[in-house]
C-alpha cells in the first residue's frame, strides 16, 4: 500500500522513481561494464555471477571474468563480460 502511494505521489510531482520508491538505477554500457546505484550490498561475488541486494530484490549479473572495478556507499561497477542481468524477487 505505502509503495502505491510513494508511486502516486513520484508520478504526480515527476520525481524519479529511483529516488521515492528507492530503486535501483541501473546503467550498462555494452557488454562490458554496468553501473548500479541505490543497491544495498553484495550478496554473492564470483567471476561468472554477482548478486546485489536493492530495494526491488535481488540483481543478478552473470558473465565471465567478472570484477568489482569500484564499490562505495551505495554504488557499485563491474566489469568484465557481461551475458546476462536479472531481478529475483
Amino acid at each position: 500500500m505505502a509503495d502505491g502511494i510513494k508511486k502516486r505521489f513520484s508520478d504526480a510531482l515527476d520525481l524519479p522513481g529511483d529516488i521515492v520508491l528507492n530503486l535501483p538505477r541501473v546503467t550498462i554500457t555494452g557488454s562490458i561494464a554496468v553501473f548500479i546505484e541505490n543497491h544495498r550490498g553484495i550478496v554473492e561475488y564470483a567471476s561468472d555471477r554477482v548478486r546485489i541486494n536493492t530495494g526491488a530484490g535481488a540483481l543478478i549479473v552473470k558473465g565471465e571474468d567478472l570484477l568489482i572495478k569500484s564499490l562505495v556507499a551505495d554504488e557499485v561497477t563491474i566489469e568484465g563480460q557481461l551475458k546476462s542481468i536479472e531481478f529475483e524477487d
